[in-house]
């Protein structure tokens, strides 16, 4: 897919998303007798526009962005009874609350659409190490894990979240899982594995061996190597899956030899010598599925859609708690150019499956980006709706409202630090995506 296609392909998901979260204040403010004079889609001078009722509805040059624009919304016409200000405080909390949360319903829909065409990753074993933890624990190829170490487990990537927002180390870990439909319990000690790697996962299946994911600061990320890239030679021999893969590391262990890896990255070749790092960590001894979908029957698909809105919005909140702890690197911001580059990715990685898996993989992005942009939205940050939203709680303990002269104040400053920010992330966009 070309570039231009990627990025009208991106404008199209993020204009979705961003109307369904604008319209989720309009439909609530006129629900509460608020009037809304305009409802705009991007920025910038007028395009077209029609006039519905006393809204006047209207699509911007830049397609990036919208906004719900609500009498007396900036403190003016305060003395209007169809005022946003004029309102009570829970009629305020619920019209702002319902653009991220409109998010979330979006995200909900998608995914009962992909769910409903190619099923659920259910969290079962895919294999055990013979005379490893997880068999010694009892554990068989097949058994659907359902909780791990005390975390509720409804899909295989659930478990993935789980290990990378927590570190192993050896204390036992209790686990519940289904064993031919018996609810089962056990206990897995983690051992310790002394061993070189290169840093990076994969699918250890009859795929292409695509990276999925990379460890910070490991040997490939070091190497400039993306998620996405495909492995298709280990030291001239050829790879076509990650099952050789695995085969070919099983078969010849890494020994912190330098070897030779190439790997294709959107049609090209290319060709590292890279030296496996010496690393000591705790393993579990047993591989689960975190990709591969089973379909189910309607009802379950509701129930597993729920389940897919969580895993994003969990992931999310965890992501920015590591943020916040500055446990996460500049570079790992990311923003518009990084996403349009990583849906040319997607896509380039899944043509070869068909039209359907192109257009499921990127309606998989919308599920991610809708959930995203609906917790981001609810963070208590000023000129957002969670800054917002923070105001309106402060009304409700204080028993009276903060001065609008003093809350538009602090919005202001909000709005100057998010755009600060967005140049920062624009930049690290452009230095991550075209100087790497």
């Amino acid at each position: 897919m070309s570039t231009v296609v990627s990025i009208l392909v991106g404008v199209l998901i993020f204009c979705v998303i961003i109307i369904f979260h604008e319209f989720g204040h309009l439909i609530v403010a006129k629900k509460n007798g608020i009037m809304v004079p305009e409802f705009q889609v991007g920025f910038g001078p007028r395009i077209c526009h029609f006039k519905i009722g006393e809204t006047d509805y209207s699509i911007r040059l830049i397609l990036f962005g919208g906004a719900c624009k609500m009498l007396g919304e900036d403190g003016d016409a305060i003395d209007d009874e169809r005022s946003f200000t004029s309102k009570g405080p829970w009629a305020r909390l619920a019209t702002i609350f319902a653009g991220p949360f409109f998010n979330f319903i979006l995200a909900f829909i998608i995914a009962v659409i992909v769910i409903g065409i190619v099923g659920y990753d259910p969290a079962y074993v895919t294999y055990v190490n013979k005379n490893g933890p997880a068999d010694e624990a009892g554990l068989a190829a097949g058994d659907i894990i359902t909780s791990f170490n005390g975390k509720k487990i409804a899909i295989g990537r659930e478990l993935a979240t789980y290990f990378t927002f927590n570190e192993l180390d050896g204390q036992d870990i209790k686990i519940k899982y289904l064993h031919e439909g018996e609810i089962r319990e056990t206990v897995l000690t983690p051992e310790l594995v002394r061993s070189y790697k290169l840093g990076f996962y994969y699918n250890n299946d009859n795929s292409e061996c695509a990276i999925s994911s990379l460890v910070a600061d490991g040997v490939l990320e070091k190497a400039g190597v993306k998620a996405g890239d495909v492995i298709v030679s280990m030291n001239g021999r050829e790879i076509k899956t990650g099952s050789e893969f695995n085969e070919y590391i099983t078969a010849n262990p890494l020994d912190g030899s330098e070897m030779e890896i190439t790997f294709n990255r959107k049609g090209e070749a290319y060709t590292l010598s890279l030296v496996p790092e010496y690393v000591e960590n705790y393993n579990i001894g047993f591989l689960y599925n975190a990709n591969g979908r089973e379909k189910t029957t309607p009802l379950k698909v509701l129930k597993y859609s729920f389940y897919e809105v969580r895993y994003w919005i969990v992931n999310t909140v965890k992501s920015l708690g590591l943020l916040f702890r500055g446990k996460l690197k500049s570079d790992d911001l990311g923003g518009p150019v990084r996403i349009v580059s990583e849906l040319e990715n997607t896509v380039e990685a899944s043509k070869s499956d068909g039209l359907l898996y192109v257009v499921l993989n990127l309606l998989n992005w919308a599920i991610l980006l809708s959930a995203n942009l609906g917790v981001m939205n609810l963070l208590p940050i000023p000129a957002l709706d969670g800054g917002r939203l923070l105001f309106i709680l402060i009304e409700l303990v204080r028993g009276k409202p903060v001065p609008p002269e003093k809350e538009g104040m602090i919005h202001g400053i909000g709005i100057v630090v998010l755009m600060g920010l967005m140049v920062l992330v624009f930049f690290n966009d452009i230095k991550n995506v075209f100087f790497r």
